[in-house]
């Protein structure tokens, strides 16, 4: 059976394929039946027939919109951190009516405005956002994505962006040092290099290799949990981490004059929360030689809202119906 009023919506990573439904009727517009499908599942498709078949008798939606890690170019995208290729085409060929495909971080952002203030913490001051201000988000997880969201008379327009791609811009000498190191690895370092998943793995390798030490061959999840059962190299890395993550921040800022505020998303932000409070990033974050004044008036929150790229994806095939 299908439903004319609901939207299949997902969120397609590096990692994660999540989805749910959007059902909307008179009374209410919320998230049901959600599910994260394995890792191990190797095609898109397979885990979307793998998500259907679990909803039993439950009516399948005549349209889906999914968020994807990855530029949507056409009504394609191919994932940039997995061997997964998604086409607005193929979705209607499995009986979807209509079907909508946009970039992760731009589906955040058209999520930014539907967010409420229990869907966001504040790391550093609680500053009040330009109303028609910019807004920037960007956010860590098996890659490193940002987009912004303009205003413009009343209008808010989504862009997507590939800024995660951009070159790393090293501040002092330890930086420095962590660039020739992963320049001898990588050739060209990326910002997702270091603020990602694997970029976490790569910077800790990388202030091994500086101080010496025979590198620990942990991954991202082990860095984290040995940082917090006290291991100081750990711990220095993710500071590092999040020193950088503030620069990138402020520099993102700077880029799309972000006056209503930067938003931090992803999903190693929020396992690492108390780093990013307590650490240096909101002191990096501002720390923009003469225009520290203007990111000093800029607030920076990160979104807890787990279900935000979901909302955005259900929000870009309203708009694509309204238009």
């Amino acid at each position: 059976m299908v439903s004319s009023e609901n939207i299949l919506v997902g969120d397609i990573g590096g990692t994660h394929a999540r989805f749910a439904i959007l059902e909307r009727n008179e009374s209410v517009s919320g998230l049901r039946h959600w599910a994260d499908i394995p890792d191990e599942v190797p095609t898109f498709v397979q885990a979307l027939k793998h998500y259907l078949d679990g909803l039993g008798r439950q009516p399948v939606p005549a349209a889906i919109a999914l968020a994807a890690a990855g530029p949507v170019v056409d009504g394609k995208v191919s994932l940039t951190n997995r061997n997964w290729q998604i086409s607005e085409s193929e979705l209607r060929s499995l009986g979807f009516q209509s079907a909508q495909l946009v970039n992760d971080f731009a589906a955040l952002a058209y999520a930014a405005d539907r967010l409420g203030p229990a869907d966001y913490r504040c790391i550093g001051p609680d500053i009040p956002a330009a109303p028609e201000g910019a807004t920037t988000i960007l956010g860590a997880g098996t890659g490193f994505g940002v987009s912004c969201l303009a205003h413009f008379r009343g209008h808010a327009v989504p862009l997507a962006t590939e800024g995660g791609h951009i070159g790393f811009a090293p501040q002092g000498p330890e930086e420095i040092a962590i660039l020739e190191a992963l320049a001898r690895r990588f050739g060209r370092v990326s910002v997702e290099r270091i603020l990602s998943g694997p970029g976490l793995e790569n910077l800790a390798q990388a202030l091994d290799e500086i101080a010496g030490r025979a590198a620990r061959p942990f991954s991202a999840a082990q860095i984290v949990a040995h940082a917090s059962q006290g291991d100081a190299d750990c711990r220095a890395a993710l500071s590092r981490f999040c020193a950088i993550f503030g620069s990138v921040a402020g520099d993102m800022a700077l880029a799309h004059g972000a006056s209503g505020g930067v938003l931090i998303a992803g999903g190693i932000a929020g396992k690492i929360e108390s780093y990013l409070m307590q650490g240096d990033f909101r002191a990096r974050f501002e720390a923009k030689g003469r225009l520290s004044s203007f990111v000093r008036s800029i607030p920076t929150k990160l979104i807890v809202n787990p279900d935000a790229a979901l909302l955005g994806a259900a929000r870009a095939a309203e708009e694509t119906q309204r238009n």
